[in-house]
């Protein structure tokens, strides 16, 4: 079958052809920064975005929910962010919660206010939350601590979910039962309709599982009001900010690409695709307005939970690693395992993300070691392997091939430009740099903003 055209196939109308500005051909919008952990989360995102966010008119957040955790720590005052960007710190921009992401309501406006008792003034008019957005309800949260317990019970293990419903909600997302932010601003009739029937669904389920129905629904209805003058269509929102007078737009990654539904460590991964494609998805942004993709890594490797790790170290440096760096996670309060910097890992996410830049956090922590070991390659059966395995038993049984490098045991954390790090740094630095082929842009050796060393 020929697809090909010719202008005899044109019908000719004797119409002369319609006048009127001519649509430049590259008038494709603003561009979008995006930044994503390039590791399993922790990576110290939330630092950067808040870098980048001080000079941001839209600061999104496009896939999770309040799983993610971010902390950041501005003129000696810290906020925690689950479900808020991290840009909405800033007075002058917009944050804005994207369709890709699950709400839980209760969840949002109990950070808001925590955070607004810390200083964090005018929030709620600063916010605004895409009408497609999934709603992670009160008895997913029950479920997801009954599914973790059920999976002990069959196979001795469970994922280690934050317990917070999220993947529950994107299984009701993905099975068409979910219910929507536009749906509880709709007919609230047939919304309580919905949500019995998503409740009997998961009952049957889960015969233990008890749901006050009418109390949740009357919280549900409160929740809707205060929530209401915030919700936007998004995509018509981001194309608007996309196509309008020139805007920093800014996407900040929750999670990061090992914890990727499809890129991840599956199963012990979370439940969106935390990787480049996400922005797209989860916000309604062409893949032609990404601009620069800056990855985040810590200059080591930390992970929450039960998986594979080949890099982790069970020994005096693992737990130097942990104490020093304050390695427990924000969501859930848990200790992160810590091993040496997985370079293998972060080139994979590279291939999955493209990432332009990159930005090395952490890197005070590893002051004070004599030695420190970067792992490069993975070996299978004393072979190398040129790719990160897929199959999780594939994975626990890889070899890390490593490169030692000397400690500079210098306390590096008062370094606010290159130069002020000791030459060893520098090496380790850059060799980090050249064997995932990014540049590296920031360099983190402390809590605060100022503790960021831009390198160009």
């Amino acid at each position: 079958m020929s697809l090909s055209w010719s202008a005899k196939d044109h019908k000719n109308t004797g119409q002369p052809a319609a006048a009127g500005p001519k649509r430049l051909r590259n008038d494709m919008g603003n561009k979008v920064t995006v930044v994503l952990g390039a590791q399993w989360g922790d990576e110290g995102k939330g630092k950067v975005v808040d870098l980048l966010a001080t000079e941001a008119d839209v600061v999104c957040r496009c896939q999770g929910g309040n799983n993610a955790g971010h902390t950041v720590v501005v003129d000696g005052k810290e906020y925690d962010f689950h479900l808020l960007p991290s840009g909405i710190i800033n007075p002058k921009s917009i944050s804005l919660i994207g369709n890709g992401v699950v709400i839980h309501l209760p969840g949002l406006f109990e950070e808001g206010d925590k955070n607004e008792k810390k200083g964090l003034k005018g929030w709620e008019k600063r916010l605004i939350v895409s009408d497609r957005a999934h709603i992670v309800f009160d008895f997913h949260q029950v479920v997801d601590g009954l599914q973790e317990t059920e999976r002990q019970a069959q196979e001795g293990k469970n994922i280690g979910t934050t317990k917070k419903g999220i993947g529950p909600a994107y299984s009701s997302k993905a099975s068409r039962t979910g219910l929507r932010v536009c749906d509880l601003l709709g007919d609230f009739k047939d919304f309580s309709t919905r949500f019995k029937n998503l409740v009997h669904q998961y009952q049957s389920m889960y015969p233990s599982l008890t749901v006050d129905v009418e109390d949740q629904l009357k919280k549900l209805k409160e929740y809707a009001e205060r929530l209401r003058p915030m919700v936007r269509d998004g995509v018509y929102y981001m194309y608007e900010a996309l196509h309008g007078s020139p805007k920093k737009i800014l996407v900040e990654g929750a999670n990061a690409a090992l914890l990727d539904i499809d890129f991840g460590t599956y199963p012990f991964v979370t439940s969106s695709n935390c990787t480049v494609g996400g922005a797209c998805t989860g916000l309604g942004i062409p893949p032609l307005n990404i601009g620069d993709v800056f990855g985040v890594a810590k200059a080591y490797t930390t992970r929450v939970g039960i998986g594979a790790f080949p890099t982790e170290q069970l020994n005096a440096v693992g737990e130097l690693l942990q104490t020093r760096g304050h390695e427990v996670g924000v969501t859930t309060g848990r200790k992160r395992r810590c091993g040496w910097l997985d370079l293998v890992i972060v080139r994979y996410a590279h291939m999955i993300n493209g990432f332009t830049a990159i930005a090395l956090t952490k890197l005070d922590i590893l002051d004070v070691l004599d030695e420190i070991k970067v792992g490069v390659a993975y070996k299978l059966n004393g072979k190398r392997i040129p790719h990160f395995p897929a199959n999780m038993d594939v994975l626990q049984k890889v070899e890390v091939e490593y490169e030692t490098f000397p400690g500079w045991k210098t306390d590096t954390s008062a370094a606010r430009k290159w130069n002020d790090l000791p030459a060893k740094a520098q090496n380790y630095i850059r060799f980090i740099e050249n064997h995932i082929g990014v540049p590296i842009k920031w360099v983190g050796v402390g809590k605060s903003r100022e503790c960021m060393i831009q390198m160009f």
